[in-house]
């Protein structure tokens, strides 16, 4: 229940993670108002990222506690700080956990999303204005997650992390747009880039590799080969037009010399989206020589080394890497919302799961045990 504190405070619910993998408990949270660039949204929807259960469990990452987790959200803007020009009072958006500051050298560039200001810092737990945190419960502050924090009714977060999306967009929908959707759907569709007919392989089945699945089919890919270890994958990815899968551990010989002999020399292109070393290898490998493009999406562990030989290289095979799908958050979020309005893009299949905002633990329950693509949680049941 969100309540007026003051004139400029907000005391509401939020789920707080207090401890590396414990359940998070719903708290009376006061937000604070924004401050220069920034802008406090009511959050309608929210998602489950695989992003937020790493950091919640804190295995081999950086722990942060008491933490408000949660970066896919769509909301309305309820105000806006000192500087912020682009968005007003009841604007429908969407939250990045990345930026557009529209001022650096990336953002001037046609080429780059990697914004300076504003790239994803899985360290930060404050605003960048003053580095401190805008939540907090009986006088003691709460750390931000990737300066979006959505696990809350009322989150503040920096003007170049919002993008505006056309208000009949269904946020219950939409809301999934803001991460892995379009990190998959974007290394596809703007880095791989396949063209109509041409064969492209994706490297994991998980949610940002079933994205990229999508891309390729809309792209008018003639064969989309889906390789995964785990077979009760296969069928759900039919329904985003994987038309053959490659389990590796059936087979006795590298994966990539398998994809070869499927495809009379290599595919066309290929999408890798596991963050393991030796997928990546895979993947650039099974490319055909000559016109070959393989793309990297996947974050390796810190200590891990990519190994192939240079003649792969030198046969003109290309490698590439993918942030965020080359999309900039501002620029380029609404018109991936309007894919979906024309109906070009097909969000609903990727929401496997809702749950009410009271029940958010059951949504790490569903994506710890790898039953979900999506869950959405409604912030206001």
């Amino acid at each position: 229940m969100v309540r007026l504190k003051n004139v400029t405070w907000l005391l509401v619910t939020a789920a707080v993670a207090w401890e590396a993998g414990k359940p998070l408990v719903m708290e009376e949270v006061e937000v604070a108002p924004p401050q220069k660039h920034e802008v406090r949204i009511k959050v309608h929807f929210t998602s489950l990222c695989h992003t937020d259960v790493c950091f919640w469990e804190a295995k081999g990452q950086t722990p942060l506690f008491p933490r408000i987790f949660g970066h896919e959200a769509g909301g309305v803007v309820e105000s806006v700080g000192e500087g912020v020009t682009d968005l007003q009072s009841g604007d429908h958006v969407l939250t990045i956990f990345t930026g557009e500051c529209g001022n650096c050298r990336h953002c001037h560039s046609e080429e780059s999303n990697m914004c300076d200001l504003l790239r994803i810092n899985t360290d930060r737990g404050g605003m960048i204005h003053d580095g401190e945190s805008r939540f907090s419960t009986n006088g003691k502050p709460i750390h931000h997650f990737l300066g979006t924090s959505t696990f809350s009714e009322f989150t503040v977060v920096h003007s170049g992390q919002v993008a505006k999306i056309n208000p009949e967009a269904p946020l219950d929908k939409v809301c999934i747009v803001s991460c892995g959707l379009s990190t998959g759907l974007g290394a596809t569709l703007n880095v791989a880039k396949p063209k109509r007919g041409q064969s492209v392989a994706i490297f994991g089945l998980g949610a940002v590799g079933l994205a990229a699945a999508e891309g390729a089919r809309i792209s008018g890919a003639g064969r989309i080969i889906g390789v995964d270890l785990n077979p009760n994958r296969f069928e759900e990815a039919k329904k985003f037009g994987v038309t053959e899968f490659v389990n590796p551990r059936e087979h006795d010989k590298p994966v990539q010399q398998v994809i070869i002999e499927m495809t009379d020399g290599g595919v066309d292109r290929s999408v890798e989206c596991t963050g393991s070393v030796q997928a990546m290898i895979q993947a650039f490998e099974c490319v055909h020589e000559g016109w070959g493009v393989a793309v990297l999406v996947g974050v390796p562990r810190q200590d891990d080394a990519f190994r192939t030989h240079p003649m792969n290289f030198l046969n003109e095979r290309t490698l590439k890497g993918s942030f965020f799908g080359n999309y900039k958050p501002k620029t380029d979020i609404p018109g991936v919302v309007e894919k979906y309005m024309n109906k070009e893009l097909d969000l609903d299949k990727f929401i496997t799961h809702a749950v009410p905002f009271s029940k958010i633990n059951e949504a790490f329950d569903y994506m710890s045990k790898g039953e979900c693509i999506r869950c959405v949680i409604d912030m206001g049941a």
